[in-house]
């Protein structure tokens, strides 16, 4: 594909909000458009396009690196991401509901604000300068999930595809006991990461980030609350709770994309508690061309993982990778289901495990 309609193809993710937009003025059963959209035809899109095992050539990765156009499509994101939320708690405060429409409309906006937005953070979070780490930080904040960008970078890339992780998913593990593990322990890795910091740095506690991360999103809906019941001079209850509802939501979709990014991965032991360098073995992979362009292609976890400063728009695709069977939105459907999962995946697990080990040894 050429590089002209892969960058018109990272802009298609800005359908998502477009399309609960649409769903709620057309009204009725139209609220579940972006669900419909998301897991019944980008799936069905990856199929009739396939697969994209194209890398950008070693000699031209820098340039693309370096290139604006690609952080300008992430900080556009930003505003827009911010812009939908003010927007969903208005129509929340103000629109007649029925309660599936409600449902529909609200686990639409969980893929905007979780499927695109918590990537889009993703991408931000891993980069050195001030205004990407600032953007990835408000993008979690309007999640409630900004525990994230610490545990994320200084946890779980550390540990990942190890005991120590609880972002890693194990063999023979639900995703609903996945996600309890995840949530909480990925919270409690955040406190730790941070007091040790602190204690490192002879730091006093008010500057631990934890606390603000915290509160910050407590405050955000006590102001959503504020602010839209003085529009509309009476208590709107409802909008600080669709907020904590689409939050919830939204970073489960990000846990359900953990579970399946790193099912079963393990890295081997080495001597004194430490374990081999992460390499593109330790996660799995998707390439498929049209889910890829929706997710600033994070599907190609693999180069991720074991280069983690890469920006999207040059991640590669490795053959020697362990690649799933579909893309994450497939993925993601099968996993909810935890037989038909674990009789997918415990057979491709198994047979990474023969390959890496016995080359391992």
């Amino acid at each position: 594909m050429g590089n002209f309609l892969k960058k018109i193809g990272f802009f298609l993710a800005f359908l998502l909000p477009l399309f609960s937009i649409l769903g709620y003025y057309v009204g009725g059963a139209a609220n579940w458009l972006t669900v419909f959209f998301v897991f019944v035809l980008i799936p069905l899109f990856d199929y009739l396009i396939g697969k994209d095992t194209q890398n950008v050539e070693k000699e031209q990765e820098k340039q693309f690196s370096e290139q604006k156009y690609y952080r300008f499509i992430t900080f556009i994101w930003v505003y827009v991401q911010w812009a939908m939320l003010f927007w969903a708690c208005y129509v929340i405060a103000f629109g007649t509901w029925q309660p599936l429409h409600l449902v529909g409309f609200t686990l639409g906006i969980a893929c905007v604000m979780g499927g695109i937005g918590i990537t889009v953070a993703h991408e931000l979070g891993h980069k050195n300068t001030k205004i990407e780490q600032f953007y990835s930080q408000i993008l979690l904040l309007s999640v409630s999930y900004m525990h994230f960008f610490i545990e994320h970078n200084k946890g779980h890339h550390v540990h990942v595809a190890t005991p120590l992780d609880p972002a890693s998913s194990r063999k023979d593990e639900t995703v609903y006991a996945f996600w309890l593990r995840s949530v909480v322990g990925g919270y409690r890795s955040a406190w730790k990461i941070e007091n040790d910091r602190l204690a490192r740095a002879k730091l006093p506690f008010y500057r631990n980030q934890m606390l603000y991360y915290t509160i910050l999103p407590l405050l955000l809906a006590a102001s959503l609350y504020a602010i839209f019941s003085w529009i509309s001079g009476e208590n709107v209850w409802q909008v600080p709770l669709f907020f904590v509802v689409q939050s919830i939501l939204s970073f489960s979709l990000l846990e359900l994309v953990n579970y399946i990014e790193h099912y079963g991965m393990q890295r081997k032991a080495l001597a004194e508690g430490r374990y081999e360098r992460v390499t593109p073995l330790h996660s799995w992979n998707a390439s498929d061309l049209f889910s890829n362009f929706f997710l600033f292609q994070l599907q190609r976890h693999s180069d991720h993982h074991a280069f983690a400063h890469r920006r999207y728009q040059v991640l590669r695709h490795f053959e020697e990778s362990p690649q799933l069977p579909f893309g994450y939105p497939t993925m993601i459907l099968i996993a909810l289901v935890p037989p038909l999962w674990f009789a997918l995946m415990n057979p491709k697990l198994e047979q990474w495990k023969r390959a890496t080990f016995s080359v391992a040894s």
